[in-house]
């Protein structure tokens, strides 16, 4: 048979093509696969009745001069199986789910009146920069109870299933022997170990780690990250030339006093930084009334705040409870109790991120109200509905549309994503960071912070009652956090020992006290990102 001149017509296309009769059929299938680079495993040329094979005789065909073939198949490349196979998340090992996102941390199981401990220990797993640096310090540089934490903190990372944590226990009572104090409240009988204080139980921790290497290896991780620096002036107003006396202190946590006026914390604290006391005046020689006035003068990346809830009462002799409802805020700005050279340095930054966090709401909220534009709404817009004009010499996007009276209008479509805006943002506000606090590694750069983490104290006693942990879900992340959904970032988690439940951000208030329910008793704040 001779060669012959036919059409092939694929994807909406006829395209001509040589027939050679005395050739295979599946020599013109390679031909037609170089014609519309589609494979030819997978082309189908359709005949009369049926389909092309590779040994089909073309006499049996007889195809014709000028004659069509229809051809099926996708130029494109076929989906690849995935490179590990789907795995449902019920079917996951306690490792990986632990892993997952949607995974609940593991919560501590009560030993018998540890509460106190499970609660703090909880808080403090909301610094993941203190899990790194636990992890990376040499074994000689960790002492039993940094030790004790650093394996601890493992294992609830390892599972989600509750924790025993009998070996920190242990350790942390040969460290710290008051916690191995046994309950004799009963008529003198011992029953078990005592409750105790989770604000003792934080600082006894604290203290403990003082030696930990920082996560870059250089200081020390609490020294850095987690104590402030408090600068203190003593003067008397009775003898006005008198110099007056100034002490620095380096803290673990400030202080919020509870008086009968108190009804927010910042009211609290500012209590606590002002007092007056009474003590010999080397200008007068006598006894005289002193105003004792504090601030910080440094500001570390994590601020603890202690609520003053227990108090000594001389008419019963015995610590009593302050239930007296006290607000907290959920972002805090220290600016108001820092001195006047670091307001001078945190200023500049501090009120340019005020700024840009607001434009991050707004655009987040928009995003949450709207949905970004797709390239299949803009490719399908008509002549008459609108069209789309890129000007490239000011790379910015314009949509033509029309108003109500049928008048073309142009509205700016949106001309960066998210990570843009935030890359642009963080190098504005990396210019205004003070040379002074960028040198100091685990400082605050602008005194503005958000609230991570909660220590509760639940009943009417001192001595007694249950302490529950609250935390941040968001800042159970190690690293930058990436990729996290914003949903998420309001999402809090409550630890009441093993019981681990997600807790709704707007019901934070209901931990401000009042009663005898969970009332805020130490407070975490992490100087919030740029």
């Amino acid at each position: 048979m001779p060669v012959l001149q036919v059409n092939i017509k694929h994807a909406g296309k006829t395209l001509p093509l040589l027939l050679d009769t005395d050739q295979p059929a599946a020599a013109f299938k390679h031909a037609v696969s170089a014609a519309t680079r589609v494979p030819a495993d997978r082309l189908k040329v359709m005949l009369k009745g049926g389909v092309l094979k590779d040994d089909t005789d073309w006499s049996k065909v007889a195809p014709k001069a000028g004659q069509t073939f229809m051809v099926i198949g996708a130029a494109t490349e076929l989906p690849k199986p995935p490179p590990a196979p789907t795995v449902f998340i019920e079917d996951l090992p306690d490792t990986e789910l632990a892993r997952a996102s949607a995974a609940l941390p593991a919560g501590l199981r009560n030993l018998g009146n540890t509460c106190y401990m499970n609660a703090t220990v909880q808080a403090l797993r909301a610094i993941p920069e203190l899990q790194t640096a636990l992890d990376n310090a040499p074994a000689a540089a960790l002492g039993p109870l940094p030790r004790a934490l650093r394996d601890l903190y493992r294992n609830m990372r390892e599972t989600t299933e509750p924790v025993t944590p009998m070996a920190f226990l242990s350790v942390l009572r040969q460290v710290a022997p008051q916690f191995a104090e046994m309950d004799r409240t009963k008529g003198g009988v011992m029953r078990g170990y005592a409750q105790q204080d989770a604000e003792e139980c934080w600082t006894a921790i604290a203290n403990a780690l003082k030696d930990v290497p920082g996560p870059s290896g250089a200081g020390r991780f609490v020294e850095q990250y987690m104590q402030g620096e408090i600068r203190r002036e003593l003067k008397t107003a009775e003898a006005p030339d008198e110099p007056p006396t100034v002490a620095h202190e380096r803290v673990l946590k400030i202080e919020c006093n509870i008086t009968g006026s108190t009804n927010f914390m910042l009211q609290g604290i500012l209590s606590a930084l002002t007092q007056e006391v009474e003590k010999t005046s080397p200008t007068l020689g006598r006894q005289a009334a002193y105003t004792q006035t504090a601030r910080l003068a440094r500001l570390p990346a994590y601020l603890t705040v202690h609520m003053v809830r227990f108090a000594w009462r001389r008419d019963i002799s015995r610590k009593a409870k302050i239930m007296r409802k006290v607000k907290f805020p959920p972002e805090f700005d220290a600016l108001d109790l820092v001195t006047d050279e670091l307001r001078a340095r945190l200023a500049p930054l501090n009120r340019r991120l005020l700024d840009v966090e607001k434009a991050r709401r707004d655009r987040r909220n928009v995003r949450r109200r709207t949905k970004a534009p797709t390239a299949s709404t803009a490719s399908s817009t008509t002549p008459g509905a609108g069209s789309t004009n890129t000007d490239a010499g000011a790379g910015s996007t314009t949509t033509t549309s029309t108003n109500t009276e049928g008048a073309p209008m142009e509205v700016d479509a949106p001309e960066k994503s998210e990570a843009a805006w935030v890359a642009e943002e963080r190098r504005e506000l990396e210019a205004l960071v003070s040379e002074e606090l960028r040198r100091d590694e685990g400082c605050s750069l602008h005194g503005l912070y958000e609230l991570v983490a909660i220590v509760t104290h639940k009943g009417a006693a001192a001595d007694a009652g249950h302490y529950i942990g609250w935390a941040k879900r968001s800042a159970f992340r190690r690293g930058d956090g990436g990729g996290a959904d914003e949903e998420e970032d309001d999402e809090w988690l409550k630890f009441d020992d093993d019981k681990v439940s997600v807790f709704p951000a707007e019901k934070l208030g209901t931990l401000d006290g009042g009663g005898e329910d969970s009332a805020a008793y130490v407070l975490l704040y992490r100087s919030r990102p740029l």
